[in-house]
């Protein structure tokens, strides 16, 4: 994992190095251990390493003939690559052979690819800048139109501190952040900067993109006729392959575990690849919150695992959550980046790399919202995120009207013919909740650390053993998840797959309540904020924040007054919640 920038501009403009120096300085975090540039002509390639494999032969740029490369990831079938084809590579690293690809397929060279990347390559015999994402959307990858032409970063926040795009929010993703949490689709909050979608591949000549190709992460076609014995040896056969895979590293590595049967599964196959104890990491609250630590520490103990165990205070998370909104600079107001911060905080200190359990619940069908998207509504179905955090709270001055366009868009894509209500739902979460929630705040996160995530649910093989499972096997009655349950029963039943989970929740809600009469009156003083909401209904919300939806509420109108402060105003993020709010 590393940071990607780069410019490919239009004919007769010189790229700048004091923006190349740029970019390069504010994707430092992402890659603490290199850095390399590649200028030719009107493109300019900018890399930062966090060296994972080929500790010594692996920095970018990587060159073959006339194309350059610069990538943020891991290939995991490397060795698979090199061996089915008769490319001369000249280092070890993982990324070498997308490079030899490129010069042997064209476009289509990442099709082959099994891994997490967002890739760069410029070609100067063919005139093409190619920028490719992988197809989960576990890599960022961002793009811009620029004077002169078109810039790219692994972060929306390198584009602006470059001086590339001045930093502006869209109003509309600005009110899908305020009611989901998250904001969908190509467009950033940010005017002027775009995701390069999950899965895409891109063309660019002469600053301006010529060509695209999209690849799915899902294989096509309704539920497919299959038995439980053999659905559940078909996954963990897939399952264990994809571990082996993500385990593939020169550096030390371990795990992230909750109480949930995601992290077991992962912990399960850990356990059985490794001679060595498997190093895992499990994050709690002082007081307050619900957790899974002690279902945690039992799977821990039966599988023979060093468990690390990580209290957060309230008093740390005012003290730092500064700079853990700050490096949201891709917005997600997801309580879950607070323990993911400190979980890659501690880990730093021993691994490099860490696997974990998202995407379990999407590839699987985990959430309620799964389950009752499969009932019609006139038996109490009802769309996912049908209501949005602020409704009926009379806090924001305007009612946001527009907030589910982009969900609906989803909706809309997921819905194709074959599908079931289920498969529809799960790749709803997939084409937007997944990539620009869970999978960005373990990047950021992590990144912020210099500690690279894997997520092994997330691969190929694995989606190819249970995204057409039929909806029996996934959901039965009300329980999600069932293969995988089934499985982890055999596999490893001290996680008690079947039990009944507690959930994992952060208590900002009651720590915001705690602290209302002299927070409230900060964030409503904050421009990003006195801007939308009625001054006067923000402490009473702040007062309320126990409550569910009011703590939700209260949550994300502190996150955005952060979040604007650092990403926006540009002001800086050092000290607690309390002096970031009072510099105004």
């Amino acid at each position: 994992m590393c940071g990607i920038a780069g410019l490919a501009l239009r004919p007769g403009q010189s790229p700048d190095s004091r923006v190349l120096d740029g970019l390069t300085r504010a994707l430092a975090h992402r890659g603490p251990d290199g850095q390399g540039h590649h200028v030719l002509g009107n493109v300019a390639l900018a890399h930062t390493r966090l060296a994972i494999i080929d500790l010594a032969g692996g920095d970018q740029p990587l060159f073959a003939g006339p194309a350059a490369l610069v990538a943020n990831g891991e290939v995991y079938n490397n060795p698979e690559l090199r061996a089915a084809h008769s490319f001369s590579c000249v280092t070890g690293s993982d990324c070498e052979p997308p490079l030899h690809l490129w010069r042997q397929d064209g476009i289509g060279f990442a099709d082959g690819l099994r891994g997490m990347w967002a890739i760069a390559i410029h070609d100067r015999s063919a005139r093409r800048l190619v920028l490719s994402r992988d197809p989960f959307g576990i890599k960022p990858l961002y793009l811009a139109e620029v004077a002169g032409g078109l810039a790219f970063a692994s972060e929306p926040q390198a584009l602006v501190a470059a001086g590339l795009v001045a930093p502006r929010v869209r109003a509309a993703a600005r009110d899908e952040l305020l009611q989901l949490q998250f904001t969908t689709g190509r467009d950033t909050i940010f005017e002027g900067i775009r995701r390069v979608l999950p899965g895409e591949t891109l063309a660019i000549s002469d600053g301006a993109v010529v060509e695209r190709r999209q690849r799915s992460a899902l294989p096509e076609g309704g539920p497919e006729e299959i038995g439980e014995d053999e659905a559940i040896t078909r996954f963990g056969q897939a399952f264990t392959e994809a571990v082996e895979f993500h385990q593939r590293a020169d550096v030390p590595y371990g795990m992230f575990l909750s109480g949930g049967v995601d992290s077991a599964a992962v912990l399960s196959a850990m356990s059985h690849l490794n001679e060595r104890p498997v190093l895992a990491f499990t994050a709690g609250f002082d007081v307050g919150g619900k957790d899974e630590r002690e279902q945690a520490a039992a799977a821990a103990a039966a599988a023979g695992a060093r468990h690390v165990r990580v209290e957060v205070s309230e008093a740390e998370v005012w003290r730092h959550l500064p700079e853990i909104v700050a490096a949201m600079d891709d917005p997600a107001a997801d309580y879950a980046i607070v323990p993911t911060w400190f979980l890659a905080r501690r880990a730093r200190e021993e691994v490099k790399v860490v696997l974990s359990g998202e995407g379990g619940d999407e590839i699987l069908a985990g959430y309620g919202r799964h389950r009752s998207a499969m009932r019609p509504w006139w038996l109490g179905g009802k769309a996912m995120r049908a209501h949005g955090t602020f409704d009926r709270l009379d806090v924001l001055r305007e009612e946001p009207r527009l907030w589910r366009d982009g969900l609906e868009a989803s909706e809309a894509a997921a819905a194709q013919p074959g599908r079931t209500r289920l498969m529809a739902a799960q790749a709803t979460d997939m084409a937007d909740w997944l990539p620009n929630d869970l999978l960005l705040k373990l990047d950021r996160c992590l990144m912020a650390h210099g500690i690279e995530g894997r997520v092994p649910f997330l691969d190929p093989g694995v989606t190819a053993a249970s995204w057409r499972l039929p909806d029996g096997l996934k959901v039965r009655r009300d329980t999600g998840k069932w293969l995988l349950r089934q499985w982890l029963s055999r596999e490893f039943p001290a996680c008690q797959p079947f039990a009944r989970k507690k959930g994992f929740t952060v208590p900002m809600g009651r720590w915001i309540a705690g602290a209302a009469e002299r927070l409230a009156p900060l964030v409503a003083a904050q421009p990003g904020v006195e801007e939308i909401v009625r001054r006067d209904r923000v402490l009473p919300l702040f007062r309320a924040a126990a409550g569910k939806r009011e703590g939700f509420a209260a949550w994300h109108l502190l996150f955005y007054a952060l979040w604007h402060s650092r990403h926006v105003e540009r002001r800086p993020a050092g000290g607690d919640v309390f002096e970031v709010l009072s510099r105004g």
